[in-house]
């Protein structure tokens, strides 16, 4: 298996842990002091997330297996002299455009700042977190397939299911300081929208 993926791998898996510090504020400010365990937290966020990120990129690029759908497999498409089967081009897109565009809407509902730094001093629960809890990670892991399906990333989807559970865990540790932080209004909030399965329109 080649280092670059396991050096992605390790990093994603590293980030956990420096992301957990970073969103247990009262813990840090009462341990450090207000101003200083905040901006303590604001580091730890800004390492863990960006590490995460990239790693999770490194995953999706790393030299690799590639695999193909069999179905139309002698239709494809040649972008910068790499062959991409058509079905699954239109596979990923399906999947990569909507990945985008939750990440896009969580991002935008609560600012770069609070994406950024895991830092908020409000519950929102308007727009697309109306709907589900977590946009962004769903968004990430819809990328995810879309992105494997789009480069043929074998290791990429082998690894899909440690991601999965790397973003649970990282979902329930926001909540369960969030609930330390907000109590019964984000205990109200959990019960009403789901974490990852986005509630339909109607629903």
């Amino acid at each position: 298996m080649d280092v670059w993926f396991l050096a992605s791998v390790l990093g994603m898996i590293a980030s956990v842990p420096l992301h957990s510090v970073s969103v247990e504020h009262l813990k840090l400010q009462k341990r450090l002091g207000e101003r200083r365990g905040t901006e303590i937290a604001k580091v730890f966020g800004l390492v863990s997330g960006w590490g995460f990120f990239c790693s999770w990129i490194g995953i999706w690029v790393s030299p690799q297996p590639r695999f193909s759908f069999q179905v139309f497999n002698n239709m494809s498409l040649s972008i910068m002299g790499y062959s991409i089967p058509l079905l699954q081009l239109l596979s990923s897109m399906l999947l990569i455009v909507p990945g985008s565009w939750l990440g896009i809407k969580g991002v935008s509902g609560t600012t770069l700042k609070v994406a950024e730094t895991h830092k908020t001093e409000r519950i929102v629960t308007s727009g697309i977190y109306s709907r589900v809890r977590h946009p962004q990670y769903l968004g990430g892991l819809l990328s995810h397939v879309g992105i494997t399906l789009l480069f043929s990333a074998l290791y990429s989807l082998i690894s899909t299911p440690m991601i999965i559970g790397l973003v649970y865990l990282i979902s329930r540790k926001e909540e369960t300081e969030l609930v330390r932080e907000f109590g019964k209004e984000y205990e109200d909030y959990q019960k009403q929208i789901p974490m990852l399965v986005p509630r339909l329109a109607g629903s």
